[in-house]
């Protein structure tokens, strides 16, 4: 084993333990792991394109002695956790009443039915409609409040994504608003999770980029949100995860471009995604993220991300220099920069990390402007604003290392938007420190 995957396992192990299996070959182990909760299992999956993986965990299932609940397996959510699929996968939960649920999907799957479980537990206490939801804390409030527990979840990650199996995030989607909306609580945080990276290998190319980009920018931007006063062994810690995920998703995404099939650099991104989601338990998520909920018609959501991330560098640089110069000098050990990261301050550090990055991004297909994505049009950038300073996303401007308010949003995000439409960093301002 490489000294990079050896160093990825640990991270993961030592954050998660028993209750997370993740590897190649792994899927079997699922049916130990869910009968420790009882027979009944109610399972949401795709079965068209994904019907390998659904036989794969009802063989698993069935072989621990458990049976599907209702006899069926749930159709899965659509890409984005769209709101009718967290309200439809509610009322299978309300009608079987399972033992367990096991999420077998993507981020998207994952989001829905942690939302469902929520809604399908405390809906009748609280309300069912999801708009009361959205924010931090609300679920275990209402779990203290009513004395009701969740129905225990597995999720079963079959994408290298948004770590949604391992986090505390839920990600919602409004079809008709084009908006998506975050749900941040402790309490749906799957207790048990599985990821067998082989099964990545069934996802289209374009999804793997994408949870590659997302790996990224989760450990990026959690890492450059830490406070001047975060405690050093916190910032130790997100520095090795930043790290060690960048350089599996800088060194091995082109071999997954080049060879599909190429197992070795599959896990590498499995790895490098599963270290985002860790990145994101210690600290928050920032402007690309916020960005990034207003573009859900036109991109996904680790793609939308990563085109983000250079343009708020630029706006970040003078306040983040210590965390550039180590995630530069990642992109520059691969042949991204050629300069020396060491003699950069500020705002040329910044664009110096900026066209590292954007050369990344053009080095696996991936868009690096607003304008790359298929269908974009201005009108976004007013859509983008305007969300922005939804008090529901007030988190994201405070995460920020140069902190906005909703009041500067027009100033400070107007011009990076519209650099991130064309590619040129000059018309980004910068806050004075």
């Amino acid at each position: 084993m490489n000294e990079l995957f050896a160093k990825s396992k640990k991270l993961l192990s030592d954050w998660k333990g028993g209750s997370y299996i993740f590897g190649r070959g792994v899927l079997p182990e699922l049916g130990k792991l869910a009968s420790a909760f009882g027979k009944n299992a109610l399972v949401v999956c795709n079965t068209t394109y994904m019907k390998q993986t659904a036989d794969a965990v009802t063989d698993a299932l069935q072989s621990a002695g458990l049976i599907l609940a209702g006899n069926t397996i749930v159709p899965d959510a659509g890409p984005n956790a769209p709101r009718v699929d967290v309200y439809r996968i509610e009322t299978y939960i309300l009608h079987y009443k399972p033992d367990v649920i096991i999420a077998v999907g993507g981020g998207s799957t994952i989001d829905a039915c942690k939302a469902a479980n929520f809604l399908a537990s405390l809906g009748a206490d609280v309300t069912p409609e999801i708009d009361h939801w959205f924010g931090t804390g609300i679920v275990s409030e209402a779990l203290k409040q009513s004395g009701k527990k969740l129905f225990p979840l597995i999720a079963v990650e079959t994408s290298a994504s948004s770590g949604a199996h391992l986090t505390k995030y839920s990600n919602i989607t409004d079809p008709v608003a084009g908006q998506k909306k975050l749900i941040v609580d402790d309490a749906i945080i799957p207790p048990c999770a599985v990821f067998d990276y082989d099964v990545t290998a069934s996802m289209p190319i374009s999804v793997t980029i994408d949870g590659a980009l997302d790996s990224i920018a989760h450990c990026f931007e959690v890492f450059t949100g830490l406070p001047a006063s975060a405690p050093k062994e916190k910032y130790d810690l997100c520095a090795e995860i930043t790290e060690t995920a960048m350089e599996l998703t800088i060194q091995y995404a082109p071999r997954v471009m080049k060879d599909p099939k190429d197992m070795e650099a599959r896990e590498a991104i499995g790895m490098a995604t599963d270290l985002g989601g860790y990145a994101i338990m210690i600290g928050g998520t920032h402007g690309p993220h916020m960005t990034s909920f207003s573009l859900v018609d036109l991109a996904g959501h680790g793609t939308a991300c990563g085109l983000m991330n250079p343009y708020y560098a630029v706006f970040f640089a003078p306040a983040i220099e210590k965390q550039l110069r180590l995630a530069g000098n990642i992109f520059k050990k691969y042949g991204y920069i050629s300069g020396n990261l060491e003699e950069l301050k500020g705002r040329d550090l910044g664009a110096a990390f900026a066209q590292g990055m954007i050369a990344f991004c053009k080095s696996i297909n991936a868009p690096a402007t607003l304008k790359d994505l298929p269908k974009w049009n201005d009108s976004y950038v007013e859509k983008i604003l305007t969300a922005a300073k939804d008090p529901q996303l007030d988190m994201k401007l405070k995460n920020m290392p140069v902190p906005l308010t909703a009041a500067k949003v027009d100033e400070y995000m107007g011009p990076i938007i519209r650099a991130a439409v064309n590619g040129d960093l000059s018309g980004i301002k910068n806050m004075e420190m």
